[in-house]
Parts: structure tokens; sequence; C-alpha cells
């Protein structure tokens, strides 16, 4: 774990608003110069505290107008490894994420389709043909708000 001060939470705070600003227009907003700035990226890259840039897409303007997240029961652990699940879950476009997590189920999925009915379609086809797919829940997203986070 990498010690920061104040001026990494601020850098990380700014860099987790916008990315794409040059280490110039962040030493400017925090007070340092570019070259000081530069390092201080680099130093929290090179610790993993960056794991990488993302572009954050408008589903909805592609043509994704559905998310629903997906509980997961696999109804034979002993049979199906859940390397075979995850491997063959990960296949599928329309996932977007894959969490193996504790209680009452196994996996929580991300997925994005058309519609209720390409869901449909996703659902019935792909995801309950998986190997040891047990019972399922869904939840319809309705909206979703963006939270500051630990540093924020």
């Amino acid at each position: 774990m990498i010690d920061l001060d104040d001026t990494d939470r601020a850098l990380i705070r700014a860099l987790a608003q916008d990315a794409t600003q040059s280490a110039g227009a962040l030493g400017r907003a925090l007070g340092l110069s570019q070259p000081a700035a530069w390092r201080r990226i680099k130093r929290l890259r090179d610790a993993g505290v960056f794991r990488g840039q993302r572009l954050d897409l408008n589903r909805e303007a592609l043509g994704f107008g559905v998310t629903v997240f997906l509980g997961v029961k696999l109804a034979t652990k002993g049979r199906v490894s859940l390397d075979d699940f995850e491997r063959a879950v990960c296949a599928i476009p329309e996932v977007q994420t894959v969490e193996h997590v504790l209680g009452m189920y196994d996996y929580r999925l991300r997925v994005v389709a058309r519609d209720i009915s390409d869901f449909e379609r996703v659902l019935r086809r792909r995801i309950m043909t998986l190997p040891g797919v047990g019972n399922l829940d869904a939840n319809v997203m309705l909206s979703e708000e963006r939270c500051p986070g630990p540093l924020g």
C-alpha cells in the first residue's frame, strides 16, 4: 500500500473526474509544476493505484436501453468448476461484469440489452444454457447515480 498525502488525493479525485487532463493542467489546478504533477502520476501508476483508463460509453446512445443485474446460483458446484462457468459467461458480449460473490447467489452479472425482449433472448439462449446454472434472480436498473467514492 502506498502512502498518500493531500496532494495525491486531490490528484486522484481530479483524474477520477476527467482522466484526459494533462499533467500541466493538473499541476496548475493543484499548485504544482507540470514535471511535479507528472512524477506524482507516474508514482501512483507504478504503485498500482491506477489500473488503467476506461472509456465511459453511453449505452443508451449505442442502443442498449436496458441494464439488468442478474443473481446466479450454480446448481452443481461439484460437477462444474467455477472457472468453466466464468469462462463461458465472459464469452457473452451482453454480460458487462461478472462478480463472484458471497451470499444468496454465487455470481452477480451486469447484463445490457436493447430492450426487455432482447434481454429475454440473451437470458434464454445464452445465460440459462451455461454450465451449472441453477437459480436466477433479475433486477432491472431504473437509474444509476455515481458516488464520489472513498477519496471524494
